[in-house]
């Protein structure tokens, strides 16, 4: 069962088109510990225009840090308060219109986030909203460290499509990215020269070890000939990396009138290896790839709208 939104967009704003939301008193974001009764969410969130979302808590505070410290706007004594506290759920940080997100490992937990995120922008009436992934990954035949643009997120058989039992049925939702988002986010990756940025397809998978055809899990059904021929055809499909995420982002966006993006640092070659096995300091360095590359193309969007 496919599923298509026939709701027309209003505009650039943000569009959580479930009409259970419209009957609803009040509307609390649990996990976010955020909600329409208790907190003024236009006043809160409402310029937000750059949304950043990224596995890892620790490193969505460092994100922050970062691009305040570019934007000139670092907090005098270096704190950034996470607006998700009383819950450890998610952590989320805002300076300026830039807001930052963790959604933990795996579709399950981001898709969790994703609702709420999209509600959150919806109730705070955010308009010509981006979303843009800043994570980790495998490569496929790229050194470590380098950056991949997703030009299409795919399932684990090179389709670029989610699939989500709802009511015991299949849906499937299309994973369409922004194609001049990512075109401006690869042309960032050139002006920058500090390190690899190519355009790819990126796998989502639904596990770390089997799922990425690893052969060093718990468990293994196949031969390590049958990696390598899976991991060959994933290539062949232009797919670049591999990671946990993408696909079901990239379709909850569509549905929802926002502009999305990935960005994905490589920590290995797949076609090498299975385990990351760079020391701690040089994958810090790596994490910090898409970081980078994402406040280059904030500074260059901001410079341009105050040349309006």
């Amino acid at each position: 069962m496919h599923s298509q939104c026939s709701e027309k967009h209003e505009g650039g704003y943000v569009q959580a088109t479930n009409p259970h939301l419209k009957s609803m008193k009040e509307d609390f974001l649990y996990h976010f510990n955020l909600g329409t009764a208790t907190h003024d969410l236009p006043a809160m969130f409402g310029d937000v225009k750059f949304v950043c979302v990224g596995g890892s808590p620790a490193r969505m505070e460092e994100f922050i840090k970062y691009i305040a410290g570019e934007l000139g706007l670092a907090s005098p004594d270096g704190e950034y308060p996470n607006l998700c506290e009383g819950t450890d759920r998610y952590a989320m940080y805002k300076i300026g219109p830039v807001l930052s997100v963790s959604h933990g490992i795996g579709v399950p937990s981001t898709s969790v986030m994703m609702h709420e995120l999209i509600k959150l922008l919806h109730h705070a009436h955010c308009s010509d909203v981006i979303v843009v992934r800043l994570g980790t990954s495998g490569g496929i035949g790229l050194k470590p460290g380098t950056v991949v643009v997703t030009k299409q997120a795919v399932d684990a058989t090179f389709r670029p499509q989610f699939e989500q039992w709802i009511l015991g049925k299949p849906v499937v939702r299309g994973t369409e990215l922004d194609a001049e988002l990512a075109k401006e986010l690869l042309q960032c990756g050139k002006e920058l020269a500090e390190f690899e940025t190519v355009f790819g397809n990126t796998m989502c998978s639904m596990d770390f070890y089997e799922g990425q055809a690893r052969l060093d899990g718990a468990f293994c059904s196949y031969t390590e000939e049958d990696k390598q021929k899976y991991l060959d055809s994933a290539y062949a499909a232009g797919v670049r990396n591999f990671e946990m995420e993408s696909t079901l982002i990239a379709a909850m966006c569509k549905l929802s009138n926002i502009r999305a993006a990935v960005l994905c640092v490589t920590l290995l070659d797949r076609l090498k290896g299975d385990q990351v096995t760079s020391p701690h300091e040089v994958l810090k360095r790596f994490e910090q790839h898409p970081q980078i590359l994402m406040g280059h193309y904030i500074k260059k969007k901001l410079k341009s709208y105050q040349k309006k």
